[in-house]
């Protein structure tokens, strides 16, 4: 009998799709999204050095736990990166939304960074 592949091997197959085409330089790195039940966490990564420039998650002191749902605490976390990426002279961005659809808790974090004045 063949099994079907769970939604994470789905998703890493749906990402490694994408992250052949999206590459992070110094001037532009790549914003990364990973989403779990519980938390949103989000990264801008230097693909040529291989390095996070920097982070921000759901889990970060800076954080506070007061969001009623999941998507305002993904517009709080997408507020918190772009200001860390202006803080370190970043205002355009490649955007990679981990294999994740473009909706709820993902499209958040996206226009509230885009708000918060990150370009992508």
């Amino acid at each position: 009998m063949i099994t079907k592949p769970d939604k994470n091997t789905t998703r890493k197959k749906r990402h490694a799709r994408v992250r052949r085409n999206l590459f992070g330089t110094a001037e532009r790195p790549r914003l990364n999204v990973y989403r779990s039940n519980k938390h949103i966490y989000v990264q801008l990564i230097d693909d040529n050095n291989g390095a996070t420039v920097a982070s921000a998650s759901t889990k970060d002191n800076e954080y506070n736990a007061d969001a009623s749902n999941n998507v305002d605490a993904a517009k709080k976390v997408g507020e918190m990166i772009a200001k860390r990426a202006q803080d370190k002279g970043y205002k355009s961005v490649v955007f990679d939304r981990g294999g994740y659809l473009y909706h709820g808790r993902v499209k958040a974090l996206a226009d509230a960074a885009r708000e918060a004045g990150l370009e992508f």
